[in-house]
């Protein structure tokens, strides 16, 4: 069996993003040339999420909504985390409910998706530097 290991590293715009990953992880498929296994893509820091869902603009800002209101940003009070000095509570919660990573099948050396599904970096406690690892394993 072979492994292949790649890092992506985000330093995103905003505090709150989702960013479409799926073809950064099909190349790096490409380049394990593992043609049969699976792909682990996983968030490396804990206020960030790796999901699948479809690439639909209106369903991130209803998931940003529904985010905000399960876990909102402020009032900073509101979370326990916050009185070490940090102000991202929130956004371990975030992750919390997005997931940590996702696992995808590689068939005939691509992706094997449902129909619709990508594969997205979901950022909670932006605007610095963070990485997502790619781990393929198979023949």
């Amino acid at each position: 069996m072979k492994s292949y290991r790649k890092e992506l590293w985000f330093n995103t715009k905003s505090k709150v993003e989702f960013i479409n990953i799926t073809n950064e992880v099909q190349k790096a498929v490409d380049e394990s040339g593992i043609k049969e296994g699976l792909c682990l893509v996983n968030a490396m820091h804990i206020t960030a999420s790796v999901f699948i869902n479809d690439d639909e603009s209106g369903l991130h800002e209803d998931y940003k909504r529904w985010l905000e209101e399960l876990a909102p940003h402020e009032p900073l009070s509101l979370y326990r985390h916050n009185l070490t000095g940090e102000d991202n509570g929130d956004a371990h919660l975030k992750r919390q409910i997005m997931g940590r990573e996702v696992v995808v099948a590689v068939t005939n050396g691509k992706l094997d998706f449902g129909p619709w599904e990508q594969i997205f970096y979901g950022e909670f406690d932006g605007q610095r530097k963070k990485r997502v690892l790619i781990k393929i394993i198979g023949e």
